[in-house]
């Protein structure tokens, strides 16, 4: 079993996955115009708007907080130092690119989850 694993992790975790991840990045972010950097200040504001609080739901800030806490675990702590370990300002570089291009791609996905999603028993599924 070690071995199947073993040989699947070197399938999935190979440098071409690095390429194919910052070009569908790059690809995204001109083909979205760079709606990562078009769309921050939109962003900041409706984060820190308090009229988007509903009577039931939450407010903006809160519902950030929650997907915030969702993402960022002991996994990309550890995994941020030790990739300064090993790479050092290099590292931290190549992070801050991947970060950037990772943003539109982010969007694309929400983006499509909103379009495509429908009514289910508990909710909504995108």
């Amino acid at each position: 079993m070690e071995k199947i694993v073993s040989t699947l992790n070197d399938i999935v975790w190979n440098p071409a996955l690095v390429v194919l991840l910052l070009v569908t990045g790059l690809y995204f972010s001109f083909r979205t115009r760079l709606v990562q950097v078009r769309r921050f200040g939109l962003m900041l504001h409706s984060l820190f708007n308090k009229k988007n609080k509903g009577a039931k739901g939450i407010s903006s800030f809160e519902a950030f907080c929650i997907a915030l806490s969702g993402r960022v675990g002991t996994g990309n702590i550890v995994g941020v130092a030790t990739a300064i370990a090993f790479g050092g300002p290099g590292a931290v570089f190549w992070m801050w690119v991947v970060a950037f291009f990772g943003a539109s791609t982010a969007f694309v996905e929400s983006t499509l989850a909103q379009i495509y999603k429908f009514p289910h028993k508990s909710g909504f599924r995108g």
